[in-house]
């Protein structure tokens, strides 16, 4: 059974860490900075991502489930990425099940860190990746 994300004091403070470097410009592997507005607040909020390119196309992946920017994304519609000084809005739309399965398995096996929340493995099918993708929203960077 895959484990379940928590957002713990120490992770919170590592992901502000985190943020703070990117607004610097400082370069963090392939970690962008998400800016979504908040679905109830209205409000900004902003957290790491690490994007994945496949199919000449820019997939988000949330690797810990339906966490507050997954459901913030749904109901937005659109983003921001920055990464340093350079910030472009996006469009999204949420990949199915079967067009989100090959993007969850390449980040499996390009991201090690998330496999504890998954329940499959880096080598698994495409076929138990499709019926793993429902607990891992996928977007499609459209625009």
């Amino acid at each position: 059974m895959a484990k379940t994300f928590k957002l713990s004091r120490s992770r919170r403070l590592g992901n502000s860490l985190v943020v703070g470097l990117l607004r610097l410009g400082l370069p963090m592997g392939a970690m962008v900075l998400l800016t979504v507005r908040g679905r109830k607040s209205g409000k900004e909020y902003q957290t790491p991502v690490s994007p994945m390119e496949r199919d000449n196309a820019t997939w988000l992946v949330a690797p810990y489930g339906e966490v507050a920017w997954v459901r913030n994304l749904r109901v937005a519609g659109e983003a921001r990425l920055t990464r340093g000084r350079k910030t472009r809005t996006v469009q999204v739309t949420e990949a199915s099940p079967v067009e989100a399965a090959p993007v969850l398995k390449q980040y499996l096996n390009e991201i090690g860190i998330v496999r504890p929340y998954f329940d499959v493995t880096k080598d698994a099918s495409l076929d138990q990746f499709e019926k793993e993708a429902p607990r891992h929203p996928v977007f499609k960077v459209v625009g």
